[in-house]
């Protein structure tokens, strides 16, 4: 659990850093930022998770994602780790949506992905436990959110662990992947042919099969031009609508899929959950 620190800045009067270490699940270098409030030496912080989505590394949140000056202003550290694996000797796929920034929150079972693609499990244990060793994080307050491919992960990773998370919201989520191209391109790839395989990847299915969250924020531009073949809110809706779950799911007038939209909203974001971190 070896940290390196590739820098560090003051802002908003906390600490802007990033971070690399060497991964035992990926088999590699992985690379993620963290934002901490400043805060009385020994005080525990909630810790709001970001994910994000195709083509994105940690950097993409962290330099236009807006989001310090409401985690500065309600003590709550913000991390953001990479979307895949990376390094030469990962193997690649020439299309931007599948491969090396498309790594979709999963555990690769097929050749050749299976050895460095397992970013279901860096998110769910091993990044958890480097964060709560090196940063004054408090476990028993975690909230999830996170973009587009990221949104996907967010939500998925949420219902698969009840009780984990206090909060949880997405921008823009993938939110089937059963039902898109990318999520049928990258779940066959990663996960083989068989389809019953991807409903603990598909959030939809998740919760036909029983899955909750005890509330959800979600926000979706109108004008995003995957919202009709890759996105697919209403699915969504229509799922929480079925199981009687509770969703804020909002369709924004005018707004894309770009960080425009997604920094226009994310302070709001980070009240919603701070406010559910402090019950």
């Amino acid at each position: 659990m070896t940290l390196e620190t590739v820098s560090e800045n003051r802002s908003h009067g906390g600490t802007q850093g990033v971070y690399t270490h060497q991964s035992a699940e990926t088999g590699t270098e992985m690379t993620f930022s963290v934002f901490v409030p400043e805060h009385v030496p020994g005080t525990k912080m909630p810790v709001l998770w970001y994910l994000s989505g195709l083509t994105c590394t940690h950097a993409n949140v962290t330099e236009k994602g807006e989001f310090r000056a409401a985690c500065a202003e309600h003590g709550i550290i913000f991390v953001a780790p990479d979307t895949s694996p990376r390094g030469d000797d990962v193997p690649d796929d020439e299309a931007y949506d599948f491969g090396k920034g498309a790594g979709f929150y999963v555990d690769a079972t097929e050749a050749p992905w299976a050895d460095n693609f397992r970013m279901r499990s860096y998110i769910e244990t091993e990044l958890p436990e480097v964060v709560a060793k090196h940063f004054p994080v408090d476990m028993a307050r975690q909230g999830i959110t996170g973009h587009s491919m990221g949104g996907h992960g967010a939500l998925t990773i949420s219902l698969r662990n009840p009780g984990r998370f206090v909060s949880t919201s997405a921008f823009s989520p993938i939110v089937s992947p059963l039902s898109c191209p990318w999520g049928e391109k990258a779940l066959t790839g990663y996960i083989g042919a068989d389809r019953d395989k991807w409903r603990e990847y598909d959030a939809c299915a998740l919760i036909e099969d029983g899955a909750r969250l005890t509330d959800l924020l979600v926000d979706q531009g109108k004008a995003d031009t995957f919202l009709q073949e890759q996105l697919k809110t209403n699915l969504l809706d229509q799922a929480c609508r079925n199981a009687d779950m509770r969703a804020a799911i909002r369709m924004q007038e005018g707004y894309d899929h770009s960080y425009y939209f997604i920094s226009t909203f994310m302070a709001e974001h980070i009240a919603w959950h701070a406010e559910r971190m402090k019950r």
